[in-house]
């Protein structure tokens, strides 16, 4: 008996150290991704012939962004049939493209004010995922309705690229900083549940560490563009 609780106790130990693993790479591939997006977003914005290339061309910029809608929804729904070398290479891919398509904020915003709103950003987003994660209530009813929302918010989006209304612009500008923000405790919550299920460090985990980071980074960068609406300086 007694050497059956030990070996109980063992396993336990051994869960939450994978779990701790799986999550401590969540945070570190998230962190990797910003820091690759932030420097080529960066390295773009200050070659003068490289912004205009890139925003002159507007088949170029619909191609980048389809390009990274794709990617998405491959790491999304392939991961478990892609290796994880080939997952790791199409996150990163991401992480580039996502910062040339960001370059632009530099030319609307003043880099002082990006800096700031980053900072803001960061700590929002560590308080929420913070919460996420330790919390023992359920956010699962929240994250669905934050997801019927997220629809509407993108066909709001949408509809004003036409309308051009100072309202309805700021109406899905606050209304994203809720989502989002609402998103990342969901999120969260959700990647520590699925790490505390996982009972091995092998590759399946390593792939479920990418995705999570992925979803974390989704949240991260979109939080950031809504307060930069609001908080950004223009040039």
């Amino acid at each position: 008996m007694e050497n059956y609780q030990n070996e109980i106790g063992a396993q336990r130990v051994l869960d939450r150290s994978v779990s701790a693993t799986i999550m401590r790479n969540v945070y570190y591939w998230m962190a990797g991704a910003l820091t690759i997006t932030g420097l080529t977003a960066m390295l773009v914005a200050n070659s003068p012939a490289a912004l205009t290339f890139l925003f002159s061309n507007a088949a170029l910029v619909w191609g980048l962004l389809i390009g990274e809608l794709v990617l998405v929804m491959i790491l999304s729904a392939a991961i478990d049939r892609l290796s994880f070398t080939t997952a790791t290479l199409l996150y990163i891919l991401y992480s580039v493209i996502n910062g040339v398509t960001l370059s632009g904020i530099f030319v609307v915003y003043t880099q002082g004010s990006i800096a700031s709103t980053f900072f803001i950003t960061a700590g929002m987003f560590a308080a929420l995922a913070f919460y996420g994660t330790v919390t023992k209530k359920d956010l699962s009813g929240m994250g669905r309705f934050l997801f019927m929302a997220l629809i509407g918010l993108i066909i709001a989006t949408i509809v004003n690229l036409f309308m051009r209304a100072a309202m309805l612009y700021w109406i899905t500008t606050f209304a994203g900083v809720i989502i989002f923000a609402g998103l990342t405790a969901w999120d969260a919550q959700k990647i520590q549940q699925m790490a505390a299920t996982a009972v091995d460090d092998n590759e399946s985990t390593r792939k479920m560490a990418l995705l999570g980071a992925l979803t974390l980074y989704l949240d991260f960068i979109n939080l950031f563009l809504y307060l930069l609406r609001i908080f950004g300086k223009r040039n």
